[in-house]
């Protein structure tokens, strides 16, 4: 399988004119400035290949002990727990969180630097006369995604936010004003309208932006825009339907039969996986696998030192029906294990551990070089089927929104029938269960000021109810994450 590893360093080399002496006169060589490069279809391809690398960067950690930043987005929900102790407990509370908190900056830092690579990019490909119009166009229809994503991922968690589409050249540029977030999705919609008409392929097997990623991103934003906080309401619950059928009617995409499917390496970019985050065993391991085993540790790993980032909550483990194959061992979770290197053993473990990352590789050579995905063809399924029922007034009967719905539930249950019609409610809860811990569920709650009440099995109003490991009910002022301290001394607009 195909991988790219190749990245852009991106230098803004700033002149001072004050003083100059012979030192500042000599040209630098540490740096290659832009104008410098973008010379050859190579240098171009890296670039491109470069504004992906933020795509990772909330997932890395240089502390190890299973700290990521990206399991604030799981802690908030307050589904999960962390079993190894340590400095989340705010995020798994969800009180005393200040603005100082390293995540929130590493969240911002995730947003804004891949977006100036973006800008960067598009800014010099859109110039460039080397390769033809079909070539160039492949290449800014990645980058519009790619920006798209940064900024859907930004304008979720913050709300306004500096909306830039031009890289940074003078220092006139660096404290940009908050933008309206109506005109942040402004900006998505467009880079994506884009994408959609820059020719890529309707998948990709080197794990590049494809068009089925672009109209799956474009129809989580359209369902986005209809809920919260814009509330534009039918016309684009109409919109987030039309997208996600397209992608369905494409034929290129299914469900894999079986959960382990999902883990299958020989899989990887294609079925059920639109879009995955690329890593590769030698260059670019992924951590998710040491991160979300037992602890205390047990030997069911050649390396389980950095243990206990994440698990499931048992009041929300426990919401899943007895009968359903995604709590079965070994698919979404896992309760027991074989000993490593003495199969004949069977560690049992007093609560439950997210399985969904689990490499059988990594077990015995004590890296991990999996994919992560980061659209899968399930959620299609399930904001075609919620955007039918949210539009039909709570319930639907249309055919395309129940076989969406069904596809998914009679995976978890095989002997289950197909219903006559189906309520957001239905749709809402399927989805929990289903993309758990894939870090999307703090995200549908703010847009649907909804939760599920795991313990009364319901759907509820986000606002006022205490989810299974908070101090406290959802507030108002829990929705959107702080824009970081240090960002706001850098920049007083962003006050």
């Amino acid at each position: 399988m195909n991988r790219f590893h190749t990245c852009l360093l991106t230098a803004l080399i700033l002149f001072l004119s004050a003083g100059c002496n012979k030192f500042l006169e000599e040209d630098p060589t540490g740096f290659i400035p832009t104008s410098a490069y973008y010379k050859t279809e190579s240098q171009i391809q890296a670039a491109v290949n470069g504004a992906y690398l933020g795509l990772d960067d909330m997932f890395t950690s240089d502390i190890g002990v299973a700290v990521s930043p990206v399991f604030s987005l799981e802690y908030v929900t307050g589904y999960s727990i962390r079993p190894r102790p340590g400095a989340d407990q705010p995020w798994l509370d969800l009180k005393n969180l200040i603005n100082t908190d390293g995540r929130y900056q590493s969240w911002w830092n995730a947003t804004y630097y891949p977006l100036e690579n973006c800008n960067s990019a598009i800014a010099n490909i859109s110039n460039t006369t080397i390769i033809d119009d079909a070539a160039k166009n492949k290449y800014l229809g990645q980058l519009y995604f790619l920006r798209a994503w940064y900024y859907f991922q930004g304008v979720r968690l913050f709300g306004s936010i500096p909306l830039k589409t031009t890289p940074t050249t003078s220092l006139s540029d660096i404290q940009p004003k908050k933008a309206s977030v109506d005109s942040i999705y402004e900006q998505i919609v467009s880079d994506l309208t884009q994408a959609e008409a820059s020719g890529l392929p309707w998948t990709d097997v080197s794990g590049h932006a494809s068009m089925g990623a672009v109209k799956a991103l474009l129809a989580k934003v359209y369902l986005t825009m209809a809920g919260y906080p814009l509330q534009k309401g039918s016309a684009y619950y109409q919109k987030a339907y039309d997208k996600a059928k397209e992608v369905v009617n494409s034929g290129k995409f299914r469900l894999f039969d079986n959960y382990a499917d999902l883990r299958d390496p020989s899989l990887q970019n294609t079925g059920e996986h639109i879009f995955m985050l690329q890593h590769d065993l030698q260059n670019s391991n992924n951590f998710m696998h040491f991160f979300l085993m037992p602890y205390p540790e047990q030997p069911v790993s050649i390396n389980y030192t950095s243990s206990g980032g994440l698990a499931p909550s048992m009041a929300f483990y426990d919401s899943y029906e007895k009968e359903d194959l995604r709590i079965k061992n070994k698919n979404f979770y896992y309760t027991e294990l074989p000993q490593y290197n003495n199969p004949n053993k069977t560690i049992k473990f007093t609560q439950p551990y997210i399985y969904k990352y689990w490499d059988d590789a990594a077990e015995s050579t004590g890296k991990s070089g999996a994919n992560f995905s980061l659209i899968r063809y399930a959620d299609v399924l399930l904001d075609l089927a919620e955007a039918k029922a949210s539009l039909d007034g709570g319930s639907t009967s249309d055919a395309s929104a129940i076989e969406a719905y069904y596809e998914i539930h009679h995976r978890a249950f095989p002997a289950s029938d197909k219903p006559g019609s189906i309520s957001f409610d239905q749709v809402y809860k399927e989805r929990m269960w289903e993309t758990a811990f894939e870090f999307k569920t703090w995200y549908d709650m703010i847009r649907t000021r909804k939760a599920f009440d795991v313990k009364n099995n319901k759907i509820v109003d986000l606002i006022g109810y205490k989810a299974p490991t908070h101090l406290e009910p959802f507030k108002q002022s829990d929705l959107l994450f702080l824009i970081p301290y240090n960002e706001i001394q850098k920049n007083p607009n962003l006050k």
